[in-house]
């Protein structure tokens, strides 16, 4: 087995990112409410991440680290104030470590121009230490950084016994990088490196552990921060830490605790001064003396000449007991690569469409004993489905946290006040979703604040609060998400809007066009109503390529404004982009999927419905106006002479309308395949499946069609 370094460092540049969005979250969030615990949690943040770099002998990131970390820390002790510009800074150093993580996750080197900003950040950072020195760059297992000048009696000196398990290098560790870290919190003094472990040459597995180190230690750190250094080999080492002249009974313990010769270890405490020669001699007599008497009875610890009562015992017990416990549910979280994911779910697509096969064949050959284990394959094959895309699925407030950090810099940058506030964090989408709309958002979002939110100066004169609100909001509808961006801006100009498009001749003049068709135009290529061009925006690039990534995802982007009040853009997705339960229903003799989400009933039209449909194109449902789209006139299909005709009734966003279809063939699982680039300009297609018979089905992207008939029904009452 060869030691996977690789696979190590790719952990550590994981949990760096998790933890600098960590940082960026509570920075965001210091300006507000500067609480000890988000101080807290930002403070362990940057201690681990130099903790772990300092593993791995990232020197860069931990010298760079260790400056944030005291400013932090002087943060933390009420000695500064987390006013506007120190939290600017200590985001400008959190984005200078990603740039460091990201240089080693592509296994280069930083560059010049990232050290010499790293240089100017440190040179910022070092006015708000309060005078601490810069650190100084640690080589080779023993650090000879000196103390600070009247730190040696506040310094404490601890002894260290640390017995590395065989495992640490098949794991990818090197036990001199946790020396060589270790020196960073202090100086160590003596080091004596034990060999006891290690066989014959013969009996020798080069890919195995077998050091041992007895270590004196000397920090103003205090035990828990000796440990912390250990972190990454908490379940591979064993290690003891222990305060110069403690207690001599916990010395004699570790002694004989310990695999080596007593007398040997024996020799080295003392020779260290942890302990003299006459109390070692007499500890060692007195555990002599206990071990040789009769054992105590099961339950009771002897302390002196007393015994613990049993309800302590119990007590002991049972915190030992919380311990597993939490180790349990700790390991039960496991990392997953996101390929294998992807690869489990296009599996069970494929299981999806062979069960259907199955089925159909079940069904033609009469066996009821085959129909009912095929309907029983069925059933589970949807829990495997639907447990497959369960683990897809992820919350987008990880998506919409990231925008805190877009709105405060961009504010900044714009001169405005602009505060961000986020709902339905916790609704989760499919993470293929997720990962292609962040684009889209960051671009939407941008505008808002570019051209829709007003300065403090003009809201001010408009009656308005001087600082700006941004809303964005997430929430399931009908089998889809719905993410919403507001804002309490100005509103667009329609009359603006129409006008520029016609000078760009996108409509003819004279044109009757209902509201949404005008804010729909601002989605054209090129198209931009803004007087001047900024760095954000006013080039008129960017919203055509918004909406041409909504639509690739088989999504719908619509707009809604007041003038003076604001807009708001919501943009309809689909939950997932692999599997859904689909309607199967026919017309003019081809089959088609409807989104079973959607649909609400169905209705079969007696003959006075099938008049009043064919004359009017709208049903009376239940004293309701439900108009109609007729499936076989909109794809053209050739009528089929059929006894009867049905009607699907869909929703979707708030709009109701009825699908006229000759057949209704029930649920069908559908695993949906992309049509392709050739079919992309396609309208009211969401993509393809395929039947149990080996047939190709086209799935109907619902949402369009009944956006396609508002549309028609309010051009027919403007004309």
């Amino acid at each position: 087995m060869s030691i996977n370094l690789d696979q190590v460092l790719h952990t550590f540049i994981d949990e760096a990112r998790e933890l600098l969005q960590e940082m960026e979250s509570g920075l965001l969030g210091l300006e507000q409410e500067a609480g000890a615990e988000a101080l807290d949690s930002i403070f362990r943040a940057a201690h681990t991440i130099k903790g772990s770099a300092g593993l791995f002998g990232l020197d860069p990131i931990v010298d760079f680290t260790h400056v944030v970390e005291d400013v932090l820390d002087r943060l933390r002790e009420g000695k500064l104030a987390a006013d506007a510009e120190l939290v600017a800074l200590l985001l400008a150093g959190r984005d200078h470590i990603e740039q460091l993580v990201d240089g080693v996750a592509r296994g280069e080197p930083p560059a010049d121009d990232t050290l010499e900003r790293g240089r100017a950040l440190l040179a910022r950072l070092q006015a708000f230490r309060g005078g601490v020195p810069a650190p100084v760059a640690v080589d080779g297992p023993v650090s000879r950084q000196p103390c600070e000048e009247g730190s040696e009696a506040a310094a404490s000196l601890w002894h260290l016994s640390l017995r590395f398990g065989p495992e640490v290098l098949r794991n990818g560790m090197d036990p001199l990088s946790f020396l060589r870290y270790l020196g960073t919190l202090g100086r160590i003094l003596s080091l004596t490196t034990l060999t006891d472990a290690m066989p014959a040459a013969a009996e020798m597995d080069p890919e195995s552990c077998y050091l041992g180190f007895e270590l004196d230690f000397q920090s103003e750190a205090d035990k828990a921060a000796i440990a912390e250094v250990f972190d990454f080999v908490r379940d591979d080492c064993e290690l003891q830490i222990l305060p110069h002249h403690g207690k001599v009974s916990e010395y004699i313990a570790l002694i004989r605790s310990l695999p080596e010769d007593d007398a040997l270890l024996g020799e080295i405490l003392v020779a260290s001064g942890a302990l003299t020669r006459q109390e070692l001699e007499q500890g060692l007599a007195e555990q002599a003396a206990i071990e040789a008497a009769p054992a105590p009875r099961l339950g009771e610890v002897l302390v002196g000449q007393q015994a613990v009562a049993p309800v302590l015992v119990q007590a002991a017990l049972e915190k030992q007991s919380q311990g597993r416990e939490q180790k349990k549910k700790e390991s039960r979280y496991i990392r997953v690569q996101a390929d294998k994911l992807d690869e489990l779910i296009n599996l069970v697509g494929e299981l999806v469409i062979a069960g259907a096969g199955v089925k159909l064949l079940a069904q033609r050959a009469q066996n009821t004993a085959l129909q009912e284990a095929a309907s029983l394959v069925s059933e589970l094959m949807e829990e495997i489905r639907d447990g497959a895309l369960r683990l897809r699925m992820v919350p987008i407030g990880d998506t919409f946290n990231r925008f805190q950090r877009v709105v405060h810099d961009v504010s900044l940058e714009l001169g405005k006040d602009i505060v961000l506030h986020i709902s339905g964090a916790d609704t989760e989408l499919d993470k293929t979703v997720i990962e292609k709309i962040g684009d889209p958002l960051m671009h939407l979002l941008r505008n808002a604040m570019d051209h829709g939110i007003e300065t403090p100066a003009a809201r001010l004169a408009a009656g308005k609060p001087a600082s700006g609100q941004l809303r964005l909001n997430a929430f399931h509808d009908a089998g889809s998400i719905v993410i919403e961006i507001a804002d309490d801006g100005a509103g667009l100009d329609r009359d603006r809007i129409l006008q520029k498009a016609m000078e760009r001749e996108l409509v003819p003049p004279g044109a009757s066009l209902s509201e949404q068709d005008i804010y729909q135009l601002i989605f054209e290529p090129g198209f931009s109503t803004a007087d001047t061009v900024t760095n954000l925006s006013g080039r008129g690039v960017g919203m055509d390529v918004v909406r041409r990534n909504i639509l690739a995802l088989r999504g719908r982007i619509d707009l809604d404004s007041r003038p003076g009040q604001g807009t708001r853009v919501s943009i309809r997705l689909p939950l997932t982009l692999a599997i859904i339960d689909g309607f199967l229903v026919g017309v003019g003799g081809e089959r088609y999927v409807v989104p079973l989400d959607t649909v609400q009933e169905c209705i079969e039209l007696n003959e006075a419905d099938r008049r009043l449909a064919r004359e009017h194109s709208y049903l009376n449902l239940r004293g309701e106006v439900l108009p109609l789209i007729k499936l076989g006139d909109h794809f053209g299909l050739a009528a089929v002479s059929s006894r009867r005709e049905n009607v699907v009734v869909v929703q979707c966003a708030g709009q109701k309308a009825g699908l006229v279809v000759d057949e209704l063939m029930g649920e069908h699982q559908t695993v949906i395949k992309p049509l392709g680039k050739l079919f992309g300009a396609l309208r009211g297609i969401g993509g393809s499946t395929i039947l149990g018979d080996g047939s190709v089905a086209l799935i109907l992207d619902v949402s369009t069609f009944v956006q396609a008939m508002i549309s028609r029904e309010g051009r027919a009452l403007s004309a």
